[in-house]
């Protein structure tokens, strides 16, 4: 009996290797997607779209992205009716396809990745009605939208790990002991002790990583938002002037930031969201900043990524800088 389980566990782990190859062999063979970053098409019926189905989907997905200067929808959404959903649109980034039939024997939401193309991702909502339809919208809409926003965010990583900036890395980890993966064409600015400033910049355009740190208080809550902003705060007066003499990086007032607690893959964080603005200045617009404790939690590390792009839309560079933040890791250490 042991030697027949033996037999039997190395042929079950032989088959699931044989599965597993092929499936990297399948993906492999895929073609790459097409279209633009935040987009997504949305497959379904003229009259489902001009509905209520399509005004769930608009509520849930082209509403106002929050923390732009000017308005901005989340995602930009593509309408395709299934007829016309051809070869060319298979090939898109993301796409939801919505099926309503009273033929649907399972419904709900399923989440699936490479379908047509790589890296892909596909959300079906099959219901048997548009009433059903909206319902499931509405109580699946942040894993929609959340779905949407890691599969961006994958291909932002995945593209930084294999263009990387190889030598900024280093510099970052040398301070804080772990580094997000730079794009290349990303460069150092700015280094001091306790503070870093890596840059991407164009003509018209800036996205810009801040790395700093700053030891923790016996007695204070280090991560309440009060103290998170007030050292953001005076870091940013001290290290990012403006062009003219008494200007310098800070924090608008126009919106209260937000301060949300989120963990990452085993990373937690405080995440920061509002406007920046320069003192003096016309200068400005959105941030978003992950703090978190060091390893020995004797100091608080912050990674700070902020546009300025006065001729553009701000969503697209946000959300490029900011999945940059999302690859940092922890250097890895000798046992």
């Amino acid at each position: 009996m042991k030697r027949f389980m033996k037999y039997l566990s190395a042929a079950l782990a032989i088959i699931l290797l044989i599965s597993c190859s092929e499936e990297k062999r399948k993906k492999a063979l895929l073609p790459n997607i097409s279209g633009k970053a935040g987009e997504v098409v949305v497959v379904i019926d003229k009259n489902y779209w001009e509905g209520a189905v399509g005004n769930t989907l608009r509520d849930t997905l082209a509403c106002d992205c929050p923390f732009l200067p000017q308005r901005e929808p989340l995602y930009t959404l593509v309408n395709v009716i299934p007829s016309g959903f051809t070869n060319i649109f298979q090939l898109h980034r993301n796409i939801i396809v919505i099926n309503i039939s009273n033929t649907v024997k399972e419904p709900g939401v399923v989440f699936r990745n490479d379908v047509w193309a790589a890296p892909q991702c596909v959300i079906y909502v099959n219901a048997i009605d548009s009433d059903s339809a909206v319902m499931l919208i509405q109580e699946n809409g942040s894993k929609i939208a959340a779905m949407l926003e890691q599969a961006e965010r994958d291909r932002v990583i995945r593209n930084a790990k294999k263009y990387e900036e190889l030598k900024l890395a280093p510099v970052v980890t040398e301070m804080v002991g772990g580094s997000p993966h730079f794009p290349s064409g990303y460069q150092l600015k700015k280094k001091t002790d306790d503070f870093i400033w890596i840059t991407y910049d164009t003509q018209f355009t800036q996205q810009s990583i801040l790395i700093y740190k700053y030891p923790t208080e016996e007695g204070v809550e280090m991560m309440d938002p009060e103290n998170l902003l007030r050292a953001n705060e005076e870091i940013l007066k001290q290290n990012v002037p403006g062009m003219f003499e008494n200007t310098y990086m800070t924090i608008s007032p126009i919106i209260k930031p937000s301060v949300k607690y989120m963990r990452y893959k085993g990373h937690e964080f405080a995440e920061i969201r509002g406007l920046w603005e320069v003192h003096n200045d016309f200068m400005g617009g959105p941030f978003v900043a992950h703090a978190f404790y060091s390893p020995d939690g004797k100091e608080i590390i912050v990674m700070e990524a902020f546009v300025y792009a006065p001729k553009y839309d701000k969503r697209h560079y946000l959300r490029q800088v900011e999945s940059v933040l999302y690859s940092f890791e922890w250097a890895k250490t000798e046992e």
